[in-house]
């Protein structure tokens, strides 16, 4: 099996963050992984849900969507199944480096729409956000920004294709793969979820260590470009 790109079975594809590409959001991101491009916004407002009213803590919440020209099928328009379960996803993974009551009695809305799809859209989304949200708090916060995130946080898919455990499947590995497996991660390391399915059949201990290994190396490189991407503006000390 070759790889798109001639990609080796342990490398990402190309990436590319573009901070302030919605300049009316506190917080937006052009994220590109491969063929994948995402746009997230970040904006916050100074209220919360009536179940955090009074309670001094913060809230983040997200918002997932496949835009109509995204597949080479047109996506309708809708909130299915899929992205309840994926906007959920990240939602959980944001709130686990916020700081709600360093936050305080505000709430961070952030918005990932997928341009083009091509495999790890829900990963490319938690990496972007990540960006999205620094930014918005930043603008807000100012340098309390680092008071209020306690890490980065970013994602990547990892699978085994053709009997071959691989990193950052993009659609026509993630199709035919036999296992497939998406993991969230904190810059500093801690796992906060990994979501991993046998699409062909079973995967033993070993190879999931081995996947997650993968990951993790994976997750690596896109702290580092996380934190190239966001320069000067990174939420704590060098």
């Amino acid at each position: 099996m070759e790889r798109t790109q001639g990609r080796r079975d342990d490398e990402l594809r190309p990436v590319e963050i573009v901070r302030g590409f919605t300049p009316n959001a506190s917080g937006s991101v052009l994220f590109k992984a491969g063929a994948t491009t995402v746009l997230v916004t970040a904006q916050i407002s100074d209220s919360v849900p009536p179940f955090l009213d009074g309670k001094g803590v913060g809230w983040l919440t997200a918002e997932y969507a496949m835009l109509p020209g995204s597949t080479p099928t047109r996506v309708q328009r809708r909130t299915d199944g899929r992205a309840t379960e994926i906007q959920r996803l990240i939602g959980r993974s944001l709130r686990a480096i916020v700081d709600r009551k360093a936050l305080g009695p505000c709430t961070v809305h952030v918005d990932a729409d997928v341009l083009n799809a091509d495999g790890g859209t829900r990963t490319a989304a938690i990496t972007a956000s990540f960006v999205a949200v620094a930014d918005a708090l930043k603008r807000k916060f100012g340098d309390r920004a680092g008071t209020i995130l306690r890490d980065s946080i970013a994602a990547v898919s990892v699978g085994i294709v053709a009997g071959r455990p691989v990193l950052d499947l993009d659609y026509p590995e993630d199709s035919t793969a036999d296992v497939d497996v998406n993991v969230v991660r904190l810059g500093g390391g801690g796992l906060v979820e990994v979501q991993g399915t046998g699409e062909g059949g079973v995967f033993s201990r070993p190879q999931l260590a081995e996947l997650l290994d993968l990951a993790e190396a994976g997750i690596d490189r896109l702290a580092t470009l996380q934190k190239e991407a966001l320069g000067a503006d990174w939420p704590w000390p060098a």
